[in-house]
């Protein structure tokens, strides 16, 4: 959702300062510095907040999908694309070097459930294939 106050609503302009200043003190030298920047007025968007990966979360899931990449004889980069199409899905996609199989999701904006699934998905995997992943204790 985008908010717009125009300049010439003073009212508005003026508690609105007032409110980000006192909910955001660190920051009110630059919204007061931003405010006479804006010529036109403001905009202001608000959008729900995901909780990313954590860092753990992502450093268990690389170093073990390059472990089993070896196992498979793969690359780190293919085994990542192969466990984003088992877990997310894939499609077929049409080249100028013929048919690619690409994941329907990408990981990059993950929230810490999906990277969970990602991860679950490559223990599974692994274990179907004999190859040993100890539990993700730290990982969540």
């Amino acid at each position: 959702m985008m908010l717009t106050i125009q300049k010439n609503e003073v009212d508005k302009t003026q508690k609105m300062r007032e409110f980000l200043c006192y909910q955001f003190p660190q920051q009110a030298v630059q919204l007061l510095d931003l405010d006479r920047e804006w010529k036109h007025g403001w905009s202001i968007e608000l959008k729900p907040l995901k909780t990313k990966r954590s860092r753990p979360q992502e450093n268990y899931y690389r170093k073990w999908c390059g472990e089993f990449a070896k196992f498979c004889g793969l690359t780190p980069d293919e085994m990542h694309e192969e466990m984003l199409c088992q877990c997310y899905g894939s499609e077929e996609v049409e080249t100028k070097f013929g048919y690619r199989r690409r994941p329907v999701r990408r990981s990059n904006d993950a929230s810490r459930g999906d990277y969970s699934e990602l991860i679950e998905t490559l223990c599974r995997l692994a274990a179907q294939l004999d190859f040993m992943v100890p539990p993700p204790e730290i990982a969540e």
